[in-house]
């Protein structure tokens, strides 16, 4: 049988249906009540679990933004009190851990992309656009 949100082939071997569940069902309940907070009235939590789920579906084991192959494995394993000893050397230990990246600014309808971490940190508020003219600055800066 079929699930609602049944995890794509290729992150069987990493997770659980139940852990994929779980995991998308917290990520989707944290992106809706942080746009609620920014003013966002327009969608629901369960439009936030199907677009988070969709992208999760479309990303097809690759960062959209950069091509990196995504890291399931570092789901649910981050350690808050070990990153406060580890700091910023435990912070990179998750630089590809798949995260849920805002496709516009969190207050219209649900859309998001699946990035690694270490994108999305660096992408912050960013549109697209905005976050590759960046990106080209820094490159004609340093190269």
């Amino acid at each position: 049988m079929t699930k609602k949100y049944q995890q794509p082939n290729f992150l069987i071997d990493f997770h659980s249906q139940a852990d994929y569940e779980k995991w998308l069902t917290r990520k989707a309940h944290t992106h809706f009540e942080r746009d609620k907070k920014r003013g966002n009235t327009k969608s629901t939590n369960k439009e936030y679990k199907e677009a988070i789920h969709q992208a999760v579906c479309e990303c097809g084991e690759l960062d959209v933004y950069t091509g990196e192959r995504l890291n399931w494995n570092l789901l649910s394993k981050w350690n808050n009190e070990e990153a406060k000893k580890g700091r910023r050397k435990y912070k990179k230990k998750f630089a590809l851990l798949p995260s849920v990246d805002h496709v516009g600014d969190g207050t219209g309808s649900a859309n998001f992309k699946i990035c690694v971490w270490r994108t999305n940190d660096a992408k912050n508020d960013l549109s697209l656009n905005e976050f590759v003219k960046l990106c080209q600055k820094v490159v004609e800066k340093n190269t």
